[in-house]
């Protein structure tokens, strides 16, 4: 079974999200659990010098980007709006 580990910096921008935000990244948690790459969460590799993370989309512009730590462990790093979340 699939494990989540929550990074300081993705608690930080989860709790400052507003409350439909929160349910939405909660519902996408739960499917990433399930399948990290279910069509819709549109996950993607990044490239450049975040090769070695995924993003997914939850809403319309809002992004997780996390890792794979081992095949049951997958690290959150951070959590943002589509236009700051890569920088």
């Amino acid at each position: 079974m699939r494990q989540l580990v929550f990074g300081r910096k993705f608690l930080r921008s989860a709790k400052n999200l507003d409350k439909k935000l929160g349910l939405g990244l909660k519902l996408s948690l739960d499917v990433l659990l399930d399948d990290p790459f279910r069509p819709t969460l549109h996950t993607k590799p990044l490239t450049g010098g975040l090769s070695k993370y995924y993003s997914f989309r939850f809403g319309r512009n809002y992004r997780v980007i996390f890792r794979f730590v081992s095949n049951d462990i997958i690290q959150l790093i951070d959590v943002g709006h589509r236009r700051d979340i890569y920088r």
